[in-house]
């Protein structure tokens, strides 16, 4: 259930909210910014690497889909077009501002909120520094693929849709950007062998 035109509904769909809000209706779009937050967040933040940019960046995509929403034309889902917009957003930001490659450790909660879940807590905010620090080194081009693909989990043809190139451009930007990152990422490699060897030995048993 949802709350829409302040009453209790069944959830509407999200090219509906749309046009409801562009119709004037006050609660739509409060709504499909309750649904998508999470997600458009994370990817700012990943694409950006500083909490603070991220949710400048958010803030203005959240603005530019409130003043656009007339212009949505319906040929892709409204989740396809917010990306976008957040997408955009991010590239804006970057290059009015020269980003350091450093990641900002004044919100751990919303870095450990799009990290890979472990049993341990530390190690999955120490893998996120990791990850997003080094997807900082990448092309803006490479990272947003990698971002939406890699760890977002959209499949190749969404993300040319967001990024509104061919869907081979975002395969070729993936395999680039992987490669790219692999020297980075490297140490996380030997330390997960490093874990097996440890708990192989613990447990008496082979290295896996």
């Amino acid at each position: 259930m949802t709350f829409v035109g302040g009453r209790q509904a069944e959830v509407v769909p999200d090219k509906e909210l749309l046009s409801r809000h562009a119709a004037g209706d006050p609660h739509a779009f409060a709504e499909l910014v309750h649904r998508h937050r999470d997600r458009m967040w994370a990817v700012a933040l990943r694409t950006l690497g500083d909490p603070e940019e991220a949710a400048d960046a958010l803030q203005d995509a959240f603005l530019s889909a409130f003043r656009a929403a007339g212009r949505f034309r319906g040929d892709a889902a409204v989740t396809t077009w917010l990306h976008r917009i957040v997408v955009n957003a991010c590239l804006d930001r970057l290059r009015r501002k020269t980003l350091r490659p450093a990641v900002s450790m004044g919100d751990d909660a919303a870095l450990d909120s799009v990290a890979p879940k472990s049993v341990d807590p530390t190690s999955a905010h120490e893998l996120a520094l990791d990850v997003t620090a080094a997807l900082q080194q990448l092309p803006f081009e490479q990272r947003a693929a990698l971002i939406l693909v890699d760890m977002m989990g959209y499949p190749v043809d969404d993300a040319a849709k967001v990024l509104e190139v061919p869907a081979g451009t975002i395969k070729s930007r993936c395999a680039r950007g992987r490669a790219r990152l692999a020297p980075h990422l490297l140490h996380l490699r030997n330390r997960r062998l490093a874990t097996n060897v440890e708990s192989a030995e613990e447990g008496g048993g082979n290295p896996k």
